[in-house]
């Protein structure tokens, strides 16, 4: 479990957050909120260790994160940004990137990862996908693909960066209910999302931030009934009771 305690962050002249205490618990969705520019992707990059923090402590299963190299760390944490470059290469071989952390250099794949590739592109959907070129696949297959990769990779914990933008609305619940499935397996899903409703439905807990600071934490029914939201949103989300639960609207 990753677990923030007082942590402050930023850029050179920039601080971005600031007293953060957060955990990222096992077997649950986390969704991180918040306007622009409030230190979402930061709080992820930092408990990744791709940003140095600039105070507070990041602990890994209890252990301070500086004290763990680069391949420890991403055997306990796979990390999914926002943006990234396609490269020319098949599905199959961006899911093999996974495994990384468990080879040596230089790296030679063994039975275990080709298995382990496959199973992951079966388990999100996407079996059939690992000779295609991952520039020609949608923008839907292509995060099918990436959340295989990040299973491949075998960590405890899993950060996502917007992983539902530019996707039409039904890859959206398609990643949402994956991410769902992340969690029932034991691990902790931590996501950047924009998309209030998505998140209030999906998601276990939600973790509101305004100014690089935490406005409140909490399961959504929580955090919608308290009010924050609207003030630190500027969004006015009304709910109805179904079947399957709450279902938000703006």
């Amino acid at each position: 479990m990753i677990q923030l305690r007082n942590l402050r962050a930023g850029y050179p002249g920039r601080p971005v957050l600031e007293g953060i205490d957060l955990d990222f618990r096992p077997g649950e969705v986390l969704a991180l909120l918040g306007p622009n520019g409030c230190g979402k992707s930061t709080l992820l990059r930092t408990a990744n260790g791709l940003l140095p923090k600039t105070g507070g402590v990041v602990l890994v299963d209890g252990a301070p994160l500086e004290g763990l190299s680069a391949k420890e760390i991403a055997r306990k944490t796979a990390y999914l940004p926002q943006a990234r470059a396609v490269p020319n290469i098949t599905a199959g071989r961006m899911v093999l990137h996974g495994r990384f952390p468990y080879l040596s250099y230089p790296r030679r794949y063994r039975p275990e990862d080709y298995q382990m590739v496959q199973k992951a592109l079966n388990w999100v959907g996407a079996g059939e996908l690992a000779g295609r070129p991952l520039r020609e696949l949608s923008g839907g297959q292509r995060q099918k693909v990436y959340l295989a990769m990040a299973l491949a990779q075998d960590t405890e914990t899993v950060l996502m960066d917007e992983p539902t933008t530019y996707l039409d609305v039904g890859c959206q619940l398609e990643v949402m209910a994956l991410s769902r499935r992340l969690a029932e397996e034991g691990r902790a899903v931590v996501m950047v999302l924009h998309d209030l409703c998505l998140a209030m439905r999906w998601a276990h807990r939600v973790a509101l931030l305004s100014g690089g600071r935490l406005r409140q934490v909490g399961a959504p029914e929580e955090v919608w009934s308290g009010g924050a939201l609207e003030q630190v949103m500027g969004a006015a989300l009304g709910r109805v009771d179904t079947p399957e639960g709450w279902r938000y609207f703006i």
